[in-house]
């Protein structure tokens, strides 16, 4: 009436028979366990639960057959080895399903079984309760009636990174937005500098990006795709006045019948940087940051409402901003967060950046982190850990001695302290001139890369990918030759992971693969 853990590890002459994570057992033969055995057209026997003689009787919950490897380290860390399990998915865990009709109750252990090889089957009524086994991604996957469930899958890990597309833009890029509408495809807009041309939407086909689209855009700094409702919309932060002198950004909508953006509504703006959407308590909001007005830096960026009565977004509340670059919004439980990066007052970079929360229907300032031109907040999660990366661009002061080196400076990540309810700074990282945090994960395992942009002497710089280590923080990974990167967005498709850098200084941006193991 009682569960046992085996564990018999083979190798060579030595056999190893540990039972319930106690003392193993070894044993010591003459005749050699076969180095490579061939299994074609082979059965193995395991034990029979209905006989009551012989080496096996009872039920057998797991059998996992690791090669290379003891299984012993990995069964018998858990406080309870009795019931340890390696990978044992929920659904196998679960009581048995509800038989449909009169059918008889059939266990797990007595379900008849059956495994498709090869690519993706289809997952209907009728194959509900099959198995399909993915040689390429090795994993194991269940049917449920209408989609394949991930039973068992190995996770992937970071290798290298690849060149892997030559992405020849409009003109030099300010930055990237990476979205997927759906029954479509996914789509990078890129923020191109000059017009004419304009900037580009870019759709991914046969593993490559390929023209889609062409806006007309004023030295454009960054796109921000969202949604509302069924509405599909993409948002392009201009820089520069257009043709007649008029300084708008404009919001474009996905035309389905068209399958084009088309133009939606103007909004003016001041040197625009960035656009942030997000929703409270499910109500639409849009937020521009504002730059500059002419040499004024210090001057107010805008938050504004969708109204559904006119499908209009209006000014709903303005914050005052320095050299504004970048918004970020956040949530952490039932808090909503936004925050700014502040760059320049007028005589310095050594200014604040705020966070602000949203309180009693307005944002409210909620903490203030010195930065040094911080083109970017990059907010994302480990585990239950909540992080807040600046990366800082360059030091600059008129009334301070400059430094040796205005670009070599330290970025900073920060950590919510929930006892203290603030951020509080985790970790310094020497970047040069970054532009640009990115998080990622591969597997189990997360990831920072950084966009280095100019070192005080050139452009081409390395980037670099940190790899979480837990306690020892960030630790470079992989080292990325980079020219002018402005900025970095990372994507799933298909055929991969990847990753896409956009270069301020050269009309070409790069698609690199994430090669994993």
């Amino acid at each position: 009436s009682q569960w046992h853990t085996l564990v018999l590890a083979v190798s060579g002459q030595s056999f190893s028979l540990t039972v319930d994570c106690s003392v193993p057992k070894d044993v010591v033969v003459e005749t050699p366990f076969p180095a490579s055995l061939s299994v074609k057209r082979a059965s193995f026997y395991l034990g029979n639960r209905r006989r009551r003689k012989g080496v096996f009787t009872g039920l057998l919950r797991q059998l996992v057959l690791l090669p290379g490897a003891d299984a012993t380290p990995r069964i018998c860390t858990a406080m309870n080895f009795k019931v340890a399990t390696l990978s044992v998915p929920t659904v196998l865990q679960d009581v048995p399903a509800k038989p449909a009709s009169n059918e008889v109750l059939k266990y797990p252990y007595e379900t008849d079984t059956k495994v498709t090889l090869g690519s993706r089957p289809p997952c209907t009524k009728q194959e509900k309760a099959q198995f399909w086994f993915n040689a390429s991604r090795r994993g194991l996957y269940l049917c449920n009636g209408s989609a394949w469930i991930s039973v068992l899958e190995v996770k992937q890990r970071l290798d290298y990174v690849e060149e892997y597309q030559n992405l020849v833009t409009n003109s030099e890029t300010m930055g990237i937005e990476i979205f997927t509408i759906p029954k479509v495809g996914l789509f990078a807009a890129t923020a191109n500098r000059y017009t004419p041309p304009g900037s580009a939407i870019y759709k991914w086909t046969d593993g490559k990006f390929v023209p889609y689209q062409n806006i007309p855009t004023y030295q454009a700094q960054s796109w921000k795709y969202f949604t509302i409702g069924k509405k599909i919309f993409l948002a392009v932060a201009n820089f520069e006045q257009n043709d007649r002198g008029q300084e708008f950004s404009v919001i474009y909508k996905w035309s389905r019948r068209k399958e084009k953006f088309i133009t939606y509504q103007r909004i003016t703006t001041h040197s625009a940087r960035d656009w942030e959407a997000f929703v409270i308590e499910g109500e639409a909001f849009l937020a521009v940051v504002n730059h500059r007005e002419g040499n004024n830096h210090n001057i107010d960026s805008v938050i504004y409402k969708w109204n559904p009565r006119t499908g209009l977004f209006e000014t709903n509340q303005t914050i005052p901003t320095s050299g504004a670059y970048d918004w970020e919004f956040f949530t952490i439980g039932p808090y909503s967060f936004l925050a700014v990066a502040n760059t320049f007052n007028g005589t310095s970079t050594k200014i604040y950046s705020h966070i602000y929360i949203w309180l009693s229907g307005s944002f409210q300032l909620f903490q203030s982190i010195l930065t040094f031109v911080p083109a970017d907040w990059e907010v994302f999660r480990i585990g239950d850990r909540v992080f807040l990366a600046a990366e800082n661009s360059h030091s600059y002061d008129s009334g301070m001695p400059a430094p040796s080196n205005f670009y070599a400076i330290n970025s900073s990540i920060y950590e919510l302290n929930i006892t203290a309810q603030m951020f509080v700074k985790f970790q310094d990282l020497l970047t040069y001139s970054a532009l640009d945090w990115e998080f990622f994960s591969v597997g189990d395992d997360s990831f920072l890369v950084v966009a280095n942009s100019f070192d005080g002497f050139t452009f081409s710089v390395n980037s670099i990918i940190y790899r979480w280590q837990g306690y020892e923080g960030f630790v470079a990974a992989h080292h990325l030759p980079t020219v002018g990167c402005r900025d970095w967005e990372a994507f799933h498709a298909a055929e991969g992971s990847y990753l896409l850098y956009s270069c301020a200084k050269e009309p070409l941006s790069k698609v690199l693969k994430l090669k994993t193991t």
